[in-house]
């Protein structure tokens, strides 16, 4: 294929990177993403790395700004799942059949998908490498890589997982163990865990709790469960409107929270599990339990760790406002593998592809990026299995609410919206590049509210 651009040199590329954070564009400094190109077979005008909720739907937006085969998705799965609605699978209100599509399906046609992982990133010579040793080029770079779950962090784990009582809705493969266990349980401790890490979607290790909590009121065995929410966290969550109202919850249904207790050993053949107190590290309390839902640790995927597009801490380094990558012009991320301080959500990605979408025709034409994310984010805080709240806030931790109504309060209509609405809009709007969050419904919907 043809390369678009003259060869400009790796300082270059660091000096307009310097320029742009300064907020300075000259005219060379436009066409920066026109560096110099690794000697590659493959080349695309856009490179998608990752096929999850941000990948292929920024796969989507690109094919329809660029053009058919000039964009390429690079992922080894062959089959891309709606990890939202495996809190209901847990508490068994879905099947996992209902999550599942294959990643073929929903490829963009047109987009050419390189099954395979990504072993490197090049970015001063605009390039990836792959299995095999094989490099594919490109102009742009999205990285949509997700994050890591790292059971393996927690003493006991994975292989406690061979042994019942225990579950984790946020593995395809623990996932439905999580259910077993409810649906098992005779008496004693139902323990639901927080890790001291970053987690996607902070409220779903809560959100089991209360389907596990309702479930066994319905089943007669309450009286005989000990319901315990042990998190590393100082808080229940972080926007204190939707704080008070789970605490409100918690208190009426008789739930013990043990705040700044992190899990770091399972003894499955015992059904113990040990936690420490990060009030007092090194002080640790050994609980028995009938029931454990394990909230992993998580972290960036291996591939980021140390790499040139990635922070100290392994995520990629991006603008909070632009998403465009803070070192290198013609990178960009979204979603979970990303530095943005803010809840890792599919809601949350919906918000950064209509910003990275025009952040990016900006950046192609030689213009600043003006779009500004603002750091929203969605949580439908399960709280039953016909009640939610629906937390919806921003950077600031202040509410953003959609709706002119109270989202602070246990509604009906919010579970059908998280249970059967919310699954339509990802497989047939976001992964089509046609949904960027509810922010033009937010203002329609206030108009004469505020």
């Amino acid at each position: 294929m043809a390369f678009f651009g003259v060869v400009q040199s790796g300082a270059h590329v660091h000096q307009c990177a310097n320029l742009l954070r300064a907020g300075v564009h000259s005219s060379s400094c436009r066409s920066l993403h026109m560096t110099t190109r690794c000697a590659a077979k493959e080349y695309y005008d856009v490179v998608v790395v990752g096929g999850g909720a941000g990948g292929i739907t920024m796969s989507a937006r690109m094919k329809r700004k660029v053009g058919a085969g000039k964009v390429a998705v690079i992922e080894p799965s062959e089959v891309h799942y709606y990890q939202p609605l495996w809190t209901l699978v847990g508490g068994g209100a879905k099947q996992l059949t209902s999550s599942v599509r294959s990643t073929s399906s929903l490829i963009p046609s047109g987009v050419k998908w390189i099954k395979s992982e990504v072993k490197g990133f090049d970015p001063d010579k605009n390039c990836i490498h792959i299995d095999d040793g094989k490099e594919i080029g490109y102009k742009y770079l999205i990285i949509a890589l997700g994050l890591k779950l790292q059971f393996e962090k927690v003493k006991g784990l994975p292989e406690g997982f061979n042994y019942p009582k225990i579950g984790s809705n946020y593995s395809v493969k623990t996932v439905e163990k999580t259910w077993k266990a409810l649906q098992d349980f005779k008496k004693g401790n139902a323990i639901f865990t927080f890790p001291n890490t970053p987690v996607k979607c902070a409220g779903a290790p809560q959100k089991i709790m209360y389907l596990a909590e309702e479930y066994l009121r319905k089943t007669g065995k309450r009286s005989d469960a000990n319901f315990i929410f042990n998190t590393s966290l100082g808080v229940i969550f972080g926007v204190k409107k939707y704080a008070d109202a789970l605490l409100q919850i918690i208190k009426e249904r008789d739930i013990q929270v043990n705040f700044k207790h992190s899990l770091i050993e399972v003894r499955a053949d015992k059904q113990e599990a040990v936690f420490e107190n990060l009030d007092n590290p090194g002080e640790t309390k050994v609980y028995q339990y009938e029931m454990l839902h394990v909230t992993p640790p998580m972290g960036p995927p291996d591939v980021l760790v140390n790499s040139a597009v990635a922070d100290a801490a392994g995520w990629v380094d991006v603008d909070k406002e632009t998403l465009q990558h803070k070192k290198y012009p013609n990178v960009f991320g979204i979603g979970d593998c990303t530095n943005l301080p803010t809840s890792k959500t599919a809601a949350a990605v919906a918000a950064q592809s209509a910003v990275l979408d025009k952040t990016i025709s900006l950046v192609i034409n030689g213009k600043n990026p003006s779009t500004k994310y603002d750091g929203y984010t969605s949580c439908p805080l399960v709280t039953g299995y016909r009640k939610v709240i629906l937390a919806e806030f921003d950077y600031n931790a202040q509410p953003l609410e959609t709706f002119p109504i109270d989202q602070g309060k246990e509604r009906r209509t919010m579970y059908h919206m998280k249970a059967d609405m919310m699954p339509f809009l990802y497989w047939n709007m976001l992964l089509k590049g046609y949904w960027g969050g509810p922010a033009p419904i937010r203002k329609i919907l206030h108009l004469g509210f505020k």
